[in-house]
This record gives C-alpha cells, structure tokens and sequence, in this order.
C-alpha cells in the first residue's frame, strides 16, 4: 500500500501532533507499506525554525523508512490570530504544491489542524481518484467558537470547511470517544468516524528509578517533592494556575513546581513567575529523550492544566505518556473534559476545577501524602489495556488497509460527488 500523509507537524518535532505523526508513519513504513509524508520544516512549540532548515524553499530527507518532502511555511515570531492565518494559508499552498508533484498514492492521510488542510485533500483525492482519511487532532471550528479567537464570520467559515472536509472523507478518525461524538453529533454517521488513538511509548512502562536520580542530580533537585508540567506553554494551557498554586505553597521549601517545554505564552509566563519571584518554580527547556525519560522518572506528580474555556473534548497527548510512565496526575481542567474522565476512569490521581490555584496546590499536596504508588500503577495498567502500540497501530493499519482497498464511486458518505 502507498500512502501519502499530509501534516503540518512531523519529526523532529516531539511534542503533540509532530510526534503522533512520526510514529504512525514510521510504523507503516515498518510493516512494509511505501509512505511519503508532505510536511514543513520543524517549527513547533518555539515557533522557530532551526538553522539547519532556515532559509530553505523545501527539502527532501529519508528516516526510518519514510520519505519526508518538507515545504516552506512562513513562521511568525509572535503568534496572532491574523498570523496564525497566514501561517496555514501559505503551509496549505506549499504543500499542495509538493504534493501534486508526488505518486498517486491509494490513500491519503490528511491530520487536521490546519482545517483548510481539506481543500488539498479534496483536490487530490478528485485529482487521483483516491480516497482519503480525515484525521481531526482538534476541532478547530469549536475551539475558535469557545475561545473567541476569530469574528463570527470566520468560525461560519471554519465550519463550512469542516462540513465539506468530513462529507467528502473516505473515513473521519479522530483521538478519543468525546470527540468521536462530537462529530457524529455534527450530522455523520457513527460508522463513518473512527477512532485512531494515540500509542504510549511502551519504553517508559518501566523506568528504572537511576534514570530519575541521575536526572535530579544533572540539575541539582535534591529530593524535592516534584510537581511537573511539561510539554507546549500556549494560552490555552492557562499555566498562571500552577504560579498562583506555587504561592501558595512559597513557604515550602521542600517542593518544587517544575514547568519544562516551550510554547507561545512560554515567555510571558516566565516573566511573570518572576515578577512573584518564585523559589519553588523553575523552568527548563525542551528536553532530549534521555533527559525527558528522567524526568519522568524523577516526577512524583505530573500537571495537566488547560483554561476554563478550552473545549472538553480537548485531549492532550501529554496525559497517554504520563499514564504510561506510572506516573500520578493532577488535572486543572474542565471536570466534563476527556482528560477529566480519564483521570477518574484511571485512578491515577485528582482532578480539580480549571484555573483554580488553591485547589490544584490543596490536590498536588493531597497526593503527596497519598499512596503515590498505588496511583502510579493505577495509571501504568490503565495505559496498557487501552494504548498499546501493537494494539493502536495495528488497527491504524487494518483500517488504512481498508480504506485505500475502498472504490471512489463506492463511497458511503451522503453527498459525496468524485
């Protein structure tokens, strides 16, 4: 099988959707499939390109059995509204553009964000005669809608794509179950969306407790009770709730508020933790494999926040690598929210109402006189039995499979016209 997969994040990007991906595609490359991915140069969550793809138009690279054709997106140094615009605009351009210049696939995978992805999807798939699988990461239109980012013209638009991207899909997968029926909800057919969920990394299922030590000692922790946040630091994160917890507990020396990654609002919260001057926040940049592996280990209690407004279907992948480490979670989110429901549906910790300081501290403070193993297990089990790679990728592949096997005038989706 031939598959050609679009997304706007890849290798070596590895946080979120880059790293998501990564691994699908290396793992159909792995069991013999012939996969291509269009892409742009690595960007994200610094909203930078390194200087080794600055400067560049496009550029071909092979890794681990995938063709990689990467073209040029313009990436703004602040992110707005208007620029985030302008960023997908020209990504969405760049890569159809590449794309057209590739072989025919028999499938092609299309990861949303961008929404306005679809158009190149619909064009190639007409163009080709081929089939193609919407893969929604986030609901975009929704996300807009509840975060007012956009005038109300813009979010009618985004949903006018959204409709045509998902009528004229082969297949629409998507993350969890709560989004899964938010699209049903949208007017499809349960048996037109799928769930491709995210795989856990199987390696982090037993670290060894050195790789912790080892990483307390590189950066000088001590035996500090560990509350860490890591991955993207964007606004809708709302990463203020984890400084106004750390002021809570200032008088405590023996705790420490440990927020590691990079992102949109990285710089702004930075000046604020500041600005309070913290003793018991620090800050630390994206780490490597073997770094990021220690922190884990050395985390007694991982953080996922997000604002009030974010979409309760909103899932973090950051919660399927926590869960798969062992390790015990608090979730500052809605308590309607998938990570809500998954943090319960686990035991592998507390969830508290989003953007409230005190009861995220009283929660981290809580577990730290709990049975942190016994929710660390909790978490480790619960990863096992629902995110297994062999398990996830193996239907990812069983569904592709399918898919690409599938007749373009065969096509089941009400108001599909090839």
């Amino acid at each position: 099988m031939r598959v050609l997969i679009l997304s706007v994040n890849y290798w070596p990007e590895v946080t979120g959707i880059g790293a998501l991906t990564t691994y699908r595609a290396e793992y159909l490359a792995g069991v013999g499939h012939e996969v291509e991915v269009c892409t742009t140069f690595p960007y994200y969550p610094d909203w930078k390109v390194p200087p080794e793809y600055s400067g560049k138009l496009g550029r071909k690279e092979k890794r681990n059995g995938v063709s990689i054709v990467r073209s040029y997106a313009y990436v703004p140094n602040s992110v707005t509204p208007l620029k985030r615009i302008l960023f997908e605009a020209s990504f969405i351009i760049g890569v159809t553009l590449r794309a057209l210049m590739r072989k025919r696939p028999d499938v092609l995978l299309v990861v949303s964000p961008p929404l306005g992805l679809a158009t190149t999807a619909i064009l190639l798939s007409r163009l080709w005669s081929v089939p193609y699988v919407f893969d929604v990461e986030d609901l975009q239109p929704d996300s807009a809608s509840d975060l007012g980012m956009l005038p109300k013209w813009a979010v009618k638009l985004l949903y006018k794509v959204e409709n045509a991207a998902y009528r004229h899909a082969r297949l629409v997968t998507t993350l969890t179950q709560s989004m899964r029926q938010k699209i049903v909800d949208k007017g499809f057919s349960e048996d037109q969306v799928e769930l491709f969920e995210p795989r856990m990394d199987d390696s982090l299922i037993d670290l060894p407790p050195e790789e912790g030590n080892a990483f307390r000692r590189r950066y000088d922790l001590g035996d500090k009770f560990l509350a860490t946040y890591s991955g993207n630091m964007g606004v809708k994160q709302g990463l203020d709730v984890i400084l106004d917890a750390a002021t809570l507990g200032r008088a405590d020396d023996s705790m420490l508020f440990l927020c590691v990654g990079n992102g949109a609002d990285c710089e702004r919260v930075k000046r604020r933790a500041a600005e309070l001057d913290l003793p018991n926040v620090r800050f630390l940049p994206l780490l490597d494999e073997k770094d990021f592996r220690g922190l884990l280990a050395a985390s007694n209690v991982c953080l996922v926040t997000q604002q009030h407004s974010v979409s309760e279907i909103a899932f973090p992948s950051k919660i399927v690598t926590y869960l798969a480490a062992g390790r015990p979670i608090v979730a500052s989110v809605n308590p309607e929210s998938e990570v809500a429901r998954i943090t319960r549906e686990s035991g592998a910790g507390s969830v508290v109402e989003a953007e409230n300081s005190l009861a995220l501290f009283e929660a981290v403070r809580g577990l730290r006189n709990a049975d942190l193993r016994k929710a660390g297990e909790n978490a480790r089990a619960y990863a096992c039995m629902r995110w297994s790679a062999e398990r996830v990728l193996g239907h990812l592949e069983r569904t592709l499979t399918a898919a690409a096997g599938s007749q373009m005038g065969s096509l089941a989706w009400k108001g599909f016209k090839p």
